[in-house]
């Protein structure tokens, strides 16, 4: 075997490619602006920066551009990450390493999840690769072949590199992930966050936060720069302090940058959380609501959403300019026939236009699967999307236990939802209202070139939306609207207007391959579903 640590190695870093049809592939809406995918592959990058550094790095990210046999030509060793919905086009990965004679490396949230679908893998780097690298670089060196790495143990992140940002064309992505902390204090039943990265958040120091900026800013990068962290506001001291320092950075620098991130509800409770956000030119912000049957949040043990009128905490994002993007589950034990239209109503009323509406699903070591798997009701001990046509992510391949309410009738009711909020009627106005009670703090400053291309992405927009009949009225009025009661909140509006091109092609696939699935549940009967699924019987995943 070549001594991969001591000659210049040739390694292939591979982002397998997403679904068209998952919430968040929204590339036709990145061609109207000029790039091809939303996000960076930001665990590729910071990987590359723990690997030996006189190394030679190639990033392939097929969601950019087409993954050919001459990278594998070119490479000495691959590496390549996934979650769950790259399941499968991982899998076919590590079977073309194989056919190249390449080594490969495995790791990421699905991997280390559930290291047993990957086991034809070379090597299975899991959990944290700042703990489990190390070894498997000593491994290398000492030309071992193959072998697992996991350990227990958590990062300290007061010691994590700096990503390999110039393995990436920035002109590719909408935003560029920067990670703040892992972890989170909450203890969703159904989340595996807390399960991947602890309920103890760890976060780097402001000044690590400070020199990631620093290196996109001397690299030319601005724009959007979204902070990955599941939950930004877990460790409510140390985020203080960061922004602080970050705010500090960007008033000498005349605000290169604005930002995205995700973070629970409560948030709305600091009000000087809040106002160093706005000050820093936070835009969106992604909320786990899940569903607004209190019941079911109990259920769920969403605590940090019970105690608190989530209707008001969305308005009052509003108020300090951060759009809401958020997240919603159908499928809880304790729903009702009721819970589809209340959650429509609460969609509606709050103005949520880019709303995730999933189905349930035991995510592998979650407190949910062990509970379902004692009750008996768990299909499979782990999740193996067998159909990438029609398993994309929890929007299609969810609910993988036997529910308790008929699950035709779970299904109606995702269908309806999906259908009713991404009509296009209905979405515009969910865009007027976010947009009229929206108070936009932009401090980033877009420059000439970037203003041009704005400019041209409008255009484009106005060719698709502005001009088709179902949109075109819409549209149009939802603009006149904006300018004459909220200017300042017309390139938001305009933006939200052109995610309705993604999601409406979206709903459409799901609303056709979530009928057939009931079609076919219904001929079979629920009863025989349910006995050939916890017998583990794929041939009936439709």
């Amino acid at each position: 075997m070549k001594d991969l640590l001591q000659e210049k190695t040739k390694c292939l870093l591979i982002q397998p490619l997403f679904s068209t049809f998952s919430f968040w592939n929204y590339r036709d809406v990145c061609r109207i602006a000029g790039a091809q995918y939303p996000a960076a592959p930001l665990g590729l990058m910071t990987l590359a920066a723990l690997l030996p550094q006189h190394w030679d790095f190639k990033l392939i990210d097929e969601n950019v551009e087409p993954l050919k046999d001459e990278h594998f030509d070119w490479a000495d060793i691959v590496f390549a990450g996934a979650m769950l919905p790259q399941q499968d086009r991982l899998l076919a990965i590590i079977k073309k390493a194989h056919e190249k004679s390449r080594p490969i490396v495995v790791g990421g949230p699905d991997p280390s999840s559930q290291p047993d679908i990957y086991r034809e893998a070379d090597f299975l780097v899991l959990g944290e690769a700042e703990v489990t690298i190390p070894p498997f670089i000593n491994d290398l060196g000492n030309k071992v072949t193959s072998g697992t790495y996991a350990s227990a143990e958590k990062a300290d992140m007061a010691e994590a590199v700096i990503p390999r940002f110039d393995l990436v064309r920035f002109k590719d992505y909408l935003h560029i992930g920067v990670q703040f902390s892992r972890g989170c204090p909450h203890n969703c039943e159904f989340c595996d966050i807390i399960e991947l990265f602890g309920r103890k958040p760890r976060t780097k120091t402001p000044d690590q936060v400070i020199r990631e900026l620093q290196r996109l800013y001397d690299m030319g990068y601005r724009g959007h720069v979204d902070f990955v962290d599941d939950n930004l506001i877990g460790h409510k001291r140390d985020v203080k302090q960061a922004l602080l320092a970050v705010n500090e950075w960007l008033e000498v620098r005349n605000h290169p940058f604005f930002f995205s991130t995700e973070a629970s509800i409560n948030l709305a409770k600091e009000e000087e959380l809040l106002q160093l956000m706005r000050e820093a030119d936070f835009r969106y912000i992604f909320i786990g609501v899940e569903t607004p049957d209190e019941e079911s949040l109990k259920q769920a043990q969403k605590w940090q959403n019970v105690n608190i009128s989530m209707a008001d905490s969305i308005r009052l994002f509003y108020d300090y300019g951060m759009i809401v993007n958020a997240g919603f589950i159908i499928g809880f034990d304790s729903e009702t026939e009721r819970s589809a239209g209340q959650m429509v109503t609460f969609i509606q009323d709050t103005g949520i236009c880019m709303a995730m509406v999933g189905m349930l699903v035991a995510l592998p070591n979650t407190q949910l699967t062990r509970r379902l798997k004692k009750e008996g009701r768990l299909f499979d001990d782990g999740i193996h999307l067998a159909d990438t046509t029609n398993e994309i992510d929890q929007t299609t391949s969810g609910l993988n236990f036997k529910t308790l309410r008929p699950r035709p009738g779970i299904l109606s009711d995702y269908i309806d939802i999906v259908r009713h909020i991404y009509e296009p009627e209905n979405y515009y106005r969910r865009v007027l209202y976010t947009a009229c009670h929206l108070k936009p703090a932009a401090k980033y400053k877009p420059g000439l070139k970037k203003v041009l291309v704005n400019i041209r992405s409008f255009l484009r927009l106005c060719r698709l939306i502005g001009l088709k009949r179902e949109t075109a009225l819409l549209f149009w009025a939802m603009i006149f609207k904006v300018l004459m009661k909220n200017p300042p909140a017309l390139e938001a509006a305009v933006n939200l207007a052109a995610m309705h091109i993604h999601f409406y092609k979206q709903s459409r696939f799901l609303v056709d391959l979530l009928e057939k699935k009931k079609k076919f549940i219904r001929e079979i009967g629920e009863n025989r579903y349910n006995e050939m699924m916890l017998h583990r019987n794929t041939s009936v995943r439709t």
